[in-house]
């Protein structure tokens, strides 16, 4: 072979092997791409996966606040999530009228700070298998282990998975969990 053909076949090799290799580092949620150069809100809004947390960050006045700079750790309760909670409470929140508990709930989901999950399990291990971390809203959940998944318990009692970790944004990091936390 050439040397011509060698390096045809090297560049071919390349360009074809190149959106792989971007593409795997670039993690998925609900289907879309989340680019660590983008915000929360500019990563969340593609998530089909989270559109009513979307629909719930607007209704609550929290855009601007969740595209600042932060940093921000964002326990995201997914589409699911929000169906497991009683029938036409999500329609309730969202009403003008109950803004302040949809924004006390959502802000409850929301740690100052960047805590990835070595972060967090780190916190979990040196608090003798517990960790309590204070939401934005003022309230703490516990974060313990469960095998090798996180889990998170708010004040009521209820429990959350983290689901998918580590979703690194310009101004923080999403955790992905499977249930609505309630202050």
């Amino acid at each position: 072979m050439s040397i011509m053909n060698r390096l045809m076949l090297a560049t071919a090799l390349t360009i074809a092997t190149a959106p792989m290799a971007v593409s795997a580092k670039v993690p998925t949620v609900g289907g879309a791409p989340m680019y660590p150069n983008k915000t929360i809100v500019e990563n969340a809004v593609n998530s089909k996966d989270h559109t009513t947390l979307v629909a719930a960050v607007k209704a609550a006045g929290l855009v601007d606040t969740l595209s600042g700079p932060g940093p921000f750790t964002v326990f995201a309760p997914t589409n699911a999530a929000f169906a497991k909670l009683p029938a036409g409470t999500v329609d309730t929140l969202l009403q003008p009228a109950n803004k302040a508990t949809l924004t006390s709930i959502l802000t409850y989901h929301v740690v100052s700070g960047r805590m990835t999950a070595k972060d967090l399990t780190k916190a979990i291990k040196a608090g003798g298998g517990r960790a309590t971390l204070t939401t934005v809203a003022g309230g703490t959940l516990t974060a313990t282990m469960s095998g090798k998944r996180i889990m998170l318990t708010d004040a009521k009692g209820g429990m959350s998975h983290v689901t998918q970790g580590d979703v690194m944004q310009s101004n923080g990091v999403i955790h992905v969990v499977d249930t609505v936390l309630m202050p």
